[in-house]
C-alpha cells in the first residue's frame, strides 16, 4: 500500500511555487485559514476540524516556510510537520481569540504590500466576521485582495505521490463496492445497507468515510445527495452508493449502481449509453482540451432533460471531495498532465428519475488514465 505522508521536498517545492507565484503578482503573503489548505502546505492533517470553535491561521510569507498561528491545542501536531515557527495562544478566548497574535505576525512577515486570500471556488475565508473586521481595520482593508488563483492553480495538478493517494483511496472504494452484494438483499432498509458499506469502506483501510450518498427507486433515483431512506429494497429498485472515502487526507469520489434483480430492458439500456458516455469522455480527456470539451463528448451521449440539472457532468478531486474544476460547457479551462477529475454523466430513466455514473481519472501525456476500478460494463444484479 502507498505510504502515508510526502517527503518534505514536497512541501518545500509547493511553498516555492507558491512564493514565485506571489512574486509575479506582487503578493508579500497568503492568509490560510482552511484544513485543505493546510495540509496541501504543511502536511497538517486533524479531524479536530469538525469541531468550529477554535480559528486556525497559516500565512505563506514571500519566502522562508509557512508559519501557523494556530490554538495551543494544535501545537503539538503542528510541530510534527515541517513547519516550525508556530505562534499560539490558548483558545477560545471570547475577547481575542487569536486576532492580535494573527495581526502582528502579518505585520511581521509582511510589512508591506497586498495580503491575499485564496477567493475562487471551493474556498472559503473561516474566520468570525467580527474578527475579520479587526483584522483589516488593524492592517488596512486596502491591503487585502485575493490571491490571484495561486493556491487554485498549484493545487489543480497533482504530483505521483498525490495521485498514488486517491489510487490508494479509490482502490480501497473498488473493493468496497464489489462487497456490495454481501450486505444488499430484498426487503432490507436502505439506511442499513448505507451503514453496512460504510463499515466495509473501513474494513478495506478507509481512513474515514466523511461522504456517502445514495440513491433507491424504481428504474432510478430521484436525485444524487440524498441522506439514505428507511424503505426496504425491493424488485426494481435501482440502488446507487456515491461514497468520498478518503486515505491519508485524499479523495475517492465515484459511485456504483446496483439493479435489485434484473432490471427492465429500458434501463439497462441508459446503464449502457451512460458507460459510452463515460468512454466519450475518456477519450476527449487530453492534454490541450478544454473542461467544456469532455462535458459536451459526455453531453452529446446522454442528452439533457432532467438529468442536466445537476449542472456539470465531473470535477476536480483531491485534498477535497470536490474541487476545481467543474465540467461545464463553460469552463474552457485547457486540460494538463496530473489533472484529476472524475467523470460523473447522467441520464434520465423516465419522468423524474435519472442513473447516474461516475469515474475517477488522471490526465498523463498519452491520455487519460483511470484511478477508479472500472464499473463493469452491467449492472450488478443484487
Amino acid at each position: 500500500m502507498n505510504q502515508r505522508g510526502f517527503a518534505i521536498s514536497e512541501y518545500q517545492s509547493r511553498t516555492k511555487r507558491a512564493q514565485s507565484a506571489m512574486a509575479t503578482h506582487g503578493i508579500s503573503a497568503i492568509l490560510l485559514t482552511t484544513a485543505p489548505e493546510f495540509a496541501y502546505f504543511s502536511g497538517y492533517q486533524t479531524r479536530f476540524w469538525e469541531s468550529p470553535s477554535r480559528p486556525w491561521f497559516m500565512i505563506i510569507p514571500a519566502s522562508g516556510k509557512p508559519v501557523a498561528v494556530i490554538p495551543t491545542i494544535g501545537h503539538e501536531l503542528m510541530a510534527q510537520t515541517w513547519v516550525d515557527d508556530i505562534r499560539t495562544w490558548v483558545s477560545p478566548d471570547l475577547n481575542d481569540d487569536g486576532i492580535s497574535m494573527l495581526c502582528e505576525t502579518l505585520r511581521e512577515l509582511a510589512p508591506s504590500g497586498r495580503i491575499a486570500i485564496p477567493s475562487g471556488h471551493e474556498t472559503h475565508l473561516r474566520m468570525p466576521l467580527t474578527d475579520y473586521h479587526r483584522m483589516i481595520a488593524s492592517i488596512g482593508a486596502d491591503r487585502f485582495g485575493d490571491d490571484a488563483n495561486i493556491t487554485r492553480s498549484l493545487r489543480l495538478v497533482k504530483s505521483d505521490a498525490e495521485i498514488a493517494k486517491i489510487k490508494t483511496a479509490c482502490d480501497i472504494a473498488g473493493r468496497a463496492f464489489a462487497r456490495v452484494p454481501e450486505i444488499a438483499r430484498v426487503g432490507q432498509t436502505h439506511d442499513a445497507v448505507c451503514r453496512a458499506f460504510q463499515q466495509l469502506c473501513l474494513a478495506e483501510g478507509a481512513d474515514c468515510v466523511p461522504y456517502l450518498a445514495s440513491g433507491l427507486g424504481q428504474a432510478g433515483y430521484g436525485d444524487v445527495i440524498s441522506p439514505p431512506s428507511t424503505r426496504t429494497l425491493s424488485q426494481g429498485d435501482i440502488l446507487m452508493l456515491d461514497t468520498g472515502v478518503s486515505w491519508d487526507g485524499y479523495f475517492a469520489d465515484f459511485d456504483r449502481n446496483y439493479s435489485v434483480g434484473s432490471p427492465d430492458a429500458k434501463t439497462a439500456a441508459a446503464f449502457t449509453r451512460l458507460q459510452d458516455a463515460v468512454d466519450a469522455g475518456l477519450e476527449a480527456a487530453r492534454i490541450g482540451a478544454t473542461c467544456a470539451d469532455v462535458f459536451h463528448a459526455m453531453a452529446s451521449v446522454t442528452g439533457g432533460g432532467k438529468a442536466s440539472d445537476a449542472g456539470r457532468f465531473g470535477h476536480g478531486l483531491g485534498l477535497q471531495l470536490t474541487e476545481w474544476p467543474s465540467l461545464i460547457a463553460a469552463e474552457n479551462l485547457p486540460l494538463v498532465a496530473g489533472m484529476v477529475l472524475t467523470l460523473e454523466p447522467s441520464i434520465e430513466t423516465k419522468q423524474g428519475r435519472i442513473l447516474v455514473y461516475e469515474e475517477n481519472i488522471v490526465i498523463r501525456e498519452t491520455g487519460a488514465e483511470m484511478l477508479s476500478p472500472r464499473a463493469p460494463a452491467n449492472m450488478v444484479v443484487i
